[in-house]
């Protein structure tokens, strides 16, 4: 029995050591640019309809929390489908290990905005740039299983953060659009990167 259990022990690590090592394709260009699109028409409904956004800033993230939820949601049940399609029997292996790459980020981030809203609601102006820098970082880390020219759109991210904290700075207002543009320009950008290295042979 210790030999059975120690030879499945092994598979498991040898089957984890394959998916961290093989190039993730989960991800579909059509759904990332859906994200895009999401990211624009939050936006330019903020700035169509809520007015003043310091009387209610609670609405302005709420509705980009929502948006984005319903981008995880689409790429996610997207890149179920696809993993199981084209990496057959690692697909699980290999959603674990995506989802070991963003959920640190995804996770500081949510933890961001929950402390600055409780503890320090006057600098919630910053969680747009920094929102920005974090999903960066993620980016920067799925080096090991996206094509290398994700990194471009990781350093997109972390400038256009870093862009955003400086020029809220001046007024510390919140803006529907240095919240939108960058995830307009940075989602679109990476949905042609996954189009252009193979990513959409499956959206057929």
């Amino acid at each position: 029995m210790q030999d059975l259990d120690k030879a499945l022990a092994d598979i498991v690590a040898i089957r984890t050591q394959i998916a961290r090592d093989t190039a993730f394709r989960g991800l579909g260009s059509a759904t990332l640019a859906a994200t895009g699109v999401i990211a624009l028409a939050t936006a330019a409904g903020q700035a169509l309809w809520l007015g003043d956004l310091a009387t209610r800033p609670g609405l302005f993230f709420s509705l980009w929390i929502a948006a984005a939820l319903v981008a995880s949601a689409l790429v996610g049940f997207e890149t179920l489908r696809r993993t199981r399609q084209l990496h057959s029997g690692l697909a699980d292996a290999m959603v674990l290990s995506a989802i070991e790459v963003f959920l640190p980020s995804a996770g500081a981030g949510a933890c961001l905005g929950l402390v600055i809203a409780r503890f320090a609601p006057d600098s919630l102006w910053l969680l747009p740039g920094l929102w920005q820098v974090l999903v960066g970082l993620g980016l920067f880390a799925s080096a090991r299983i996206l094509p290398r020219a994700v990194q471009g759109v990781g350093a997109w991210y972390l400038l256009a953060g870093l862009m955003v904290i400086a020029i809220a700075a001046e007024t510390r207002t919140l803006s529907p659009w240095t919240m939108g543009l960058p995830f307009v320009i940075g989602q679109t950008t990476l949905a042609l990167i996954v189009q252009r290295t193979g990513g959409a042979d499956a959206d057929r």
